[in-house]
């Protein structure tokens, strides 16, 4: 870790300090783990299936068919899914969007293929 601290996130206080593994702010209250703050400014890029990188409002279509948990029918190979949005999903789940006939859904990139 650097010799200086880095100003608190939640309100850019210079005032805070370390107690174990984390940091503290004085003024706001706010804690949190200096070493996950520096993971999470990095990028994260996500590839689809075939390793081709996806951006926020892309077109993919899905590669496998997919049981849907409470449909009646499934996702079918070659569904199109317009303007993707790139997310922190939960687990692998790193893709968000609207499908036709399903509604919002968060999907896992390597069951797509970027068009």
């Amino acid at each position: 870790m650097p010799d200086t601290l880095p100003p608190c996130p939640e309100c850019s206080s210079q005032y805070t300090y370390e107690m174990d593994a984390l940091l503290l702010c004085p003024e706001c209250a706010h804690e949190w783990n200096a070493e996950v703050e520096e993971t999470e400014a990095a990028e994260v890029v996500i590839k689809d299936a075939v390793g081709n990188v996806l951006q926020d409002g892309d077109t993919v279509s899905i590669t496998k068919t997919m049981k849907v948990k409470g449909a009646q029918s499934a996702l079918k190979v070659g569904t199109k899914i317009r303007n993707i949005r790139l997310v922190q999903g939960s687990g692998d789940h790193d893709i968000a969007a609207k499908v036709d006939g399903f509604g919002q859904m968060e999907l896992k990139s390597s069951i797509v293929k970027k068009i």
